[in-house]
């Protein structure tokens, strides 16, 4: 581990969102706190795997002896930006038992009927789990905003609800990490394109990307309301440049080890006497 590319600054610390962030003053192509190339990010994507892993075991280890901590990474972002990428290379490396993700479509007209919350509250995290939103409640101030699917009012008292049940899950032992993946317009544009151009990719194409796509100042504006209003010292976000996928993969990878390692997880004490185990099975 110590021989692999490391981090001159951990995205912790250079992502983090602050109160006077301007997104289109980030260049969605750099990469912040890290020296190297894609080859070195991909090593550093490797080694961090190990970590990573053992870390999400001792959580998961943790809550079957009491423990009711969890973890909660909210992925945002602009189609193509790489949310399942993610999802993939970093979440993916680490044993599946120990990991609930969901991706959030258009509400149906039966969880229209409920407080927008409602749907989000049901896919939280259990104790010693690492929960994956991929989209989340933040939907209900985005496009809501952009589209005009729900009053100015009603928005602006979204903010507040957000910022209560974030607070209340905070409280309640769930590190929360919010990430808004950056990517730029001509990215996105060049993205698509690869998507129209392969035939593997077609799948993931959808005709009405192209729809959300005019309105990108409109999207772009919401992000960044929405992070001025939801951004707490206790339930941050960070803005991670995304137009180098590899660069994606490592920031998110690293934001969750920080955020795991800092809640100084350790393996549960034996609830037996280990030596007279061994001697009994060593007669077995």
């Amino acid at each position: 581990m110590s021989s692999s590319p490391q981090f001159d600054v951990s995205p912790s610390q250079s992502l983090l969102a602050a109160p006077d962030i301007r997104l289109d003053a980030i260049d969605a192509s750099a990469t912040p706190g890290f020296g190297g190339g894609k080859k070195e990010g991909r090593l550093r994507l490797a080694a961090g795997e190990e970590s990573l892993s053992q870390l999400q075991e001792k959580l998961f280890a943790e809550s079957r002896f009491g423990s009711e901590i969890s973890v909660l990474l909210i992925l945002q972002a602009m189609d193509t930006a790489g949310k399942a990428g993610v999802v993939r290379h970093v979440v993916g490396a680490v044993d599946p038992q120990g990991v609930h993700h969901h991706a959030f479509k258009a509400p149906t007209a039966a969880e229209k009927r409920h407080p927008f919350l409602w749907r989000i509250e049901k896919q939280l995290p259990t104790a010693g789990m690492i929960g994956v939103f991929d989209r989340s409640h933040y939907e209900d101030v985005l496009i809501h905003r952009v589209r005009s699917f729900s009053t100015p009012e009603v928005i602006e008292e979204r903010y507040q609800a957000i910022r209560d049940f974030e607070a209340g899950l905070v409280k309640g032992g769930t590190r929360v990490i919010k990430v808004m993946l950056h990517i730029s317009a001509e990215e996105q544009k060049k993205r698509l394109a690869e998507r129209l151009e392969r035939r593997d990719k077609h799948w993931k194409y959808n005709p009405g990307d192209l729809e959300e796509r005019a309105h990108w100042n409109a999207y772009q504006e919401a992000y960044q309301i929405a992070i001025e209003r939801t951004s707490t010292p206790d339930s941050p976000w960070y803005v991670v440049p995304a137009n180098r996928k590899w660069y994606a993969r490592i920031a998110v990878q690293q934001l969750l080890i920080d955020a795991l390692n800092q809640m100084q997880l350790s393996w549960p004490k034996a609830t037996f006497d280990v030596r007279q185990e061994m001697v009994k099975l060593a007669a077995t």
